[in-house]
């Protein structure tokens, strides 16, 4: 399905980017894992190639331009192309796995503030910026961001839900910059919380663990102009647009 598709997973070391990969890879992708954490990167590196898949990984912080810039050089560099980001690097405050809850606005520092929205919006923009002129050379390509979580009785989610729903907006616009370059932007909804491989035993027995989202990262991962800005998640096989 993704064959010779060249694919970066920002995120890609653990949680649901981990998934994300192996999924992407799976399905025949060339990916490359993208990581502040070095750690979990070489380790999700190492089980991709242990089941013989293609599979490379960088480390980078996404809120930082350099580091982005450079990260994409270097895919182009090794591969001569990029055909699919997935926006998955974000900080999450977990309200459904029983951590303790992120400070109200009046109690949160501005840095605290500004590490969330620059992680999860900020990077967001900076791997687009980025990788869309290598798509739009070659008027072909996918970028799936990841959207939803958190809710406003839930107090302190508010950094969380407003990056997570600027970068709905975030879509729709640079959805309609690059459409005349045939560039699919989705924001990709996982519908409800998940339980990832760090989540506390409770949550795990609760939550739906990642295998929930089957194979919709694949989906969007090929998704066509008809999605184009849209918010959109898996149902029974299928990619659904669900603005």
């Amino acid at each position: 399905m993704l064959q010779g598709k060249i694919v970066i997973v920002t995120g890609g070391a653990k949680g649901i980017g981990r998934y994300a990969a192996h999924t992407l890879a799976q399905a025949g992708g060339n990916v490359v894992i993208v990581d502040v954490d070095v750690e979990r990167l070489h380790k999700t590196l190492g089980e991709l190639r242990d089941l013989k898949f293609e599979a490379w990984a960088l480390a980078a912080d996404v809120r930082h331009e350099d580091e982005v810039r450079r990260m994409v050089h270097q895919v182009v560099e090794r591969y001569g192309q990029i055909d699919v980001l997935v926006n998955d690097a974000g900080i999450v405050p977990h309200f459904n796995w029983g951590i303790p809850r992120w400070p109200r606005v009046r109690f949160m520092s501005k840095d605290f503030w500004d590490n969330v929205i620059q992680t999860n919006l900020g990077g967001t923009f900076l791997c687009t910026k980025y990788v869309v002129p290598f798509m739009e050379a070659r008027q072909s390509g996918n970028i799936v961001n990841l959207w939803g979580g958190g809710r406003a009785e839930n107090h302190g989610a508010a950094a969380y839900v407003v990056s997570k729903d600027a970068i709905r907006t975030f879509t729709r616009f640079v959805a309609e910059e690059e459409r005349e370059w045939n560039v699919c932007v989705v924001a990709f909804s996982p519908k409800q919380a998940i339980a990832t491989e760090d989540a506390p035993e409770e949550a795990r027995k609760r939550l739906p663990g990642p295998e929930y989202l089957g194979n919709g990262f694949v989906l969007a991962a090929q998704a066509g102009m008809d999605l184009t800005g849209k918010t959109v998640e898996h149902r029974d096989g299928n990619l659904v647009a669900v603005d």
